[in-house]
């Protein structure tokens, strides 16, 4: 844990060996603070998620960062993941926290929407997750949001809320200003010209408001 206002929220690229990323995850997670990961594969096998999260959860653990899998509950639950995100298409979030239990992480996308973040929060999620803030080459952002939504939020709320969607170095200082309390990451960390280290390290860097 650190004193920063916000933190960052890494999250995996779409497609991976699980083999060849360990070492830039621990790369990764040993170049600054990352207050969770999460592991997000598309259009992948189950018993290839499975495959990755044996190899990777333990990178994750041993350094104390939260491991989140997207979409999949029941996944995440048989595979002792810390906790689950789910979108709205995803499994409802009743459904995810009666899988995964009390003590698990359950985080939720809401898009833009003020209504389904105060659902979300009411009942009972972890966090919430607003976004795209950017254009994001990682997934088509069929909603787009505007810092306007994270200040709402912090003045209401205790609970996190993470801002994703094409966040860089370079952009995501509007955002952690505007009260995000996680930053969401894909290619700011993994396509960074001198490594995931040097990614996180640059995201660190203007974490503190």
């Amino acid at each position: 844990m650190t004193d920063q206002t916000c933190r960052l929220y890494l999250i995996t690229p779409p497609a991976l060996d699980p083999v060849a990323f360990k070492e830039d995850l621990a790369a990764a997670l040993d170049g600054g603070d990352v207050g969770a990961l999460q592991l997000r594969l598309k259009d992948v096998a189950d018993d290839d998620v499975k495959r990755a999260v044996e190899v990777l959860l333990p990178v994750a653990q041993a350094r104390d960062v939260p491991f989140i899998l997207n979409d999949r509950p029941d996944l995440a639950q048989a595979t002792g993941c810390d906790g689950v995100h789910v979108g709205q298409q995803d499994a409802a979030y009743g459904d995810a926290r009666e899988t995964m239990g009390d003590n698990a992480i359950v985080g939720v996308t809401c898009h833009d929407s003020r209504h389904l973040s105060i659902e979300a929060a009411e009942a009972g999620a972890d966090y919430v997750a607003f976004g795209a803030f950017f254009p994001t080459a990682t997934k088509e952002a069929k909603f787009r949001a505007s810092p306007e939504i994270l200040q709402w939020w912090r003045d209401l709320m205790q609970i996190p809320c993470v801002a994703i969607g094409g966040i860089t170095a370079d952009n995501g200082t509007e955002l952690v200003h505007a009260g995000a309390d996680f930053l969401a990451v894909v290619g700011a960390v993994w396509n960074h010209a001198d490594g995931p280290a040097a990614g996180v390290q640059a995201m660190n860097d203007i974490m503190t408001p």
